[in-house]
């Protein structure tokens, strides 16, 4: 009698392809953390900070290296992302998932409370817009798909900084140099930032005052990828009146929490889209 070995076949392809799991993950967990990085960055570091054997991590970076998605700084003894993983960038671009899963839900954000909402991404340390929800009868603004603002006067990109470690926060934001400024009453220190990004994480959303356009203030909540890196933004803009305070008047209080609510309500369910 001749034995079946079909399904002793059939078991080695299972377990053969569920050894090749963690070696999958391995890798994208590699990529994503140098995406993340100002700098390349050495193996050894690597395979410290994902918690990997070196031999793995040696051996997957080799692997990606033959295949373009990262290069090798030799003089350097470090490693950084290739030209496949900036193609693979600009598919993700040219797809445009996020605006097309975002602009219908920032259009029922708009609808809901009255006011302009858009969405935006990061930019190095500017804030993207890639929609732009205009109400009806509200004042003229100066955010429109495409345009730049430095993120850390935008309730969008405040909420993004608050999300990011905090050496990518340091890499961004050196010094006094890097904080332009566009009314007078925005943050002109790491420090300030700091105190700031502090206050986002334990309110769980960010606001602005007069620092992007005087008489205008937003909110913004961050939208997470399923890793839990800070991937865009969803905020809102309304008129908050051209004084000066060192305190928020009740009425304004209650508004700006009103409209924290709506915005982290619409940014989580991006959030579920894209997770699908």
């Amino acid at each position: 009698m001749i034995p079946d070995r079909s399904n002793a076949a059939t078991s080695d392809a299972e377990k053969a392809g569920a050894a090749q799991v963690p070696a999958a993950e391995s890798t994208l967990r590699i990529l994503r953390h140098l995406a993340g990085r100002a700098a390349p960055v050495a193996a050894s570091a690597l395979a410290r900070d994902l918690a990997l054997p070196r031999s793995t991590v040696y051996h997957l970076l080799a692997t990606m290296a033959e295949q373009g998605f990262v290069l090798h700084f030799r003089e350097e003894r470090r490693w950084g992302l290739g030209t496949s993983a900036f193609e693979l960038a600009s598919g993700y671009t040219r797809q445009q998932p996020l605006a097309r899963l975002g602009r219908p839900l920032v259009a029922a954000l708009s609808d809901r409370l009255g006011e302009s909402a858009h969405l935006a991404v990061m930019s190095g340390s500017d804030v993207l817009y890639i929609v732009e929800e205009r109400a009806a009868r509200r004042p003229a603004l100066v955010t429109d798909v495409g345009v730049r603002l430095p993120a850390h006067l935008t309730a969008t990109g405040r909420a993004m900084l608050a999300a990011l470690p905090r050496e990518q926060i340091v890499a961004l934001y050196p010094d006094a140099s890097a904080f332009p400024d566009r009314t007078g009453r925005g943050l002109r220190r790491p420090r300030e930032l700091r105190e700031l990004l502090r206050a986002v994480r334990a309110s769980g959303y960010a606001t602005e005052d007069g620092e992007v356009a005087e008489g205008l203030r937003s909110v913004g909540a961050v939208v997470r990828d399923h890793a839990g890196w800070p991937i865009a933004a969803v905020a809102v803009t309304w008129a908050g009146g051209d004084e000066l305070t060192d305190q928020m008047s009740a009425e304004q209080t209650v508004t700006e929490q009103t409209l924290a609510g709506a915005v982290r309500e619409t940014a989580a369910v991006l959030e579920s889209r894209l997770a699908r």
